[in-house]
């Protein structure tokens, strides 16, 4: 049995991802794929605009084989950590074959070539690098800059101003280090890019399907600030029929304000809470929060309206929007980079969490739990086992979704459910 990896984030699930399934098994054979999925919180350093096993389970109804959850530590994390924890999860399973990843350029030998220099670093490379970061530009300006003066070859180089591209690099950055067996492969893009906000005909990007969703749970108010009636989701589950699978349908139109969209402004409290008990010392202490941001923080604090709006208040030329939410969301969650050390340390997994697979495809758990390196963990009440760091790394997990879900539960006056509560979506 052959099997191929896919890393996602399905926030939300759309036609896009149907294609990239479908896609991924035909191009590398495969019988069956295999989803490391982020859960509540993604990667650009926000909540998920649904909760985890929503969008599991749309994955499920649209062919993958199974879904597994990425750690929140390195499903908030930066492009390569993100990369490093999704890859080497994806070994450890013992199963996978083959791993593909969607990228603009659909140039797997030139993301390779960048690849291959970042991870040998030559030293001329990370000369230019430090000349490049001496101006003020932001790492990942100074990384591209550095690489079209190294490679000589601006085509190339161009290829890291794509978002896909850039994971698409750092995956194959992460299969390098591992030595991992597994085979890369990348498929195009497909009509839309990563930012677009406007629907496209077939296959519109995550962005313009939150946008819709957004606009399905908002008023419409003029300048003299008269509300007019909300938007029919009716009308707005029109749109999505081209959007999305039609098996998804039925599960946004049973699920919309019950138990999303979820938003960053809607951990506002949580937020401020966090940073009204901290100083810049202790700051320092989580991920992506350097001196200089710890102390605009605690100097900003005043200032704080709203999760949003403080993360652009914090926003300067040197640091990304993106490195902002990350490193707030950090504090927020209690991810620090002690542990993330101590974890990378150690192999960087301990377990892999199942949140859902297919009944047609029980052969595939099976396999994963014959021949993983890591125990698959069905049930979170079946994990005592785990060593010391393995217990560490699942407490944060729970802690961040239950936190995700008391939101979810406050917002739409639902019933709280403790993640340890939780079974595997079976399809």
């Amino acid at each position: 049995m052959k099997i191929v990896g896919i890393i996602a984030e399905y926030n939300p699930f759309h036609n896009g991802h149907q294609y990239h399934i479908e896609k991924a098994k035909e191009v590398t054979g495969a019988d069956a794929a295999i989803i490391i999925m982020s859960g509540d919180y993604v990667q650009r350093g926000i909540p998920a605009i649904m909760p985890k096993r929503l969008r599991a389970e749309m994955a499920l109804r649209s062919g993958a084989a199974a879904v597994l959850e990425l750690p929140v530590c390195y499903a908030t994390g930066s492009a390569e950590l993100f990369a490093m924890g999704a890859v080497s999860l994806l070994d450890s399973l013992g199963v996978v074959n083959s791993i593909c990843f969607g990228s603009e350029c659909n140039d797997l030998h030139g993301l390779q070539a960048i690849a291959d220099i970042l991870c040998a670093e030559p030293g001329e490379y990370r000369e230019i690098l430090q000349q490049q970061l001496k101006t003020g530009l932001s790492y990942p300006a100074a990384r591209q800059e550095a690489l079209r003066k190294f490679m000589k070859n601006a085509d190339c180089s161009f290829l890291l101003n794509d978002p896909n591209n850039i994971l698409g690099v750092e995956y194959l950055k992460a299969l390098r280090k591992l030595d991992s067996p597994m085979t890369p492969y990348t498929i195009k893009r497909q009509d839309s890019h990563y930012h677009d906000t406007e629907l496209r005909p077939t296959y519109s990007s995550a962005s313009a399907v939150r946008s819709l969703l957004a606009y399905a749970g908002s008023s419409l108010r003029t300048e003299s600030n008269h509300t007019f009636e909300d938007t029919s989701f009716s009308s707005i589950l029109s749109e999505l029929e081209e959007q999305v699978p039609s098996c998804c349908l039925e599960l946004l139109k049973d699920y919309h304000r019950v138990k999303y969209p979820i938003y960053q402004n809607d951990f506002s409290l949580l937020l401020k809470y966090k940073l009204l008990n901290k100083e810049p010392q202790r700051l320092v202490r989580y991920m992506d929060v350097s001196e200089e941001l710890a102390n605009r923080i605690c100097t900003q604090l005043n200032n704080f309206f709203n999760y949003q709006q403080f993360c652009e208040l914090l926003k300067t030329r040197e640091v990304t929007q993106t490195r902002i939410n990350r490193a707030l969301l950090h504090i927020m969650l209690g991810i620090k980079k002690n542990s993330i050390l101590s974890y990378s340390n150690c192999g960087y997994h301990f377990y892999a969490h199942l949140l859902g697979f297919r009944k047609d495809s029980e052969k595939v758990i099976s396999a994963i739990a014959k021949n993983g390196s890591i125990p698959l963990i069905t049930k979170l009440y079946d994990s005592g086992s785990l060593p010391e760091l393995g217990q560490r790394m699942l407490t944060q997990d729970v802690l961040a979704s239950n936190l995700y879900t008391s939101v979810v539960t406050d917002k739409y006056k639902t019933a709280f459910e403790n993640e340890y509560n939780q079974g595997v979506i079976k399809i």
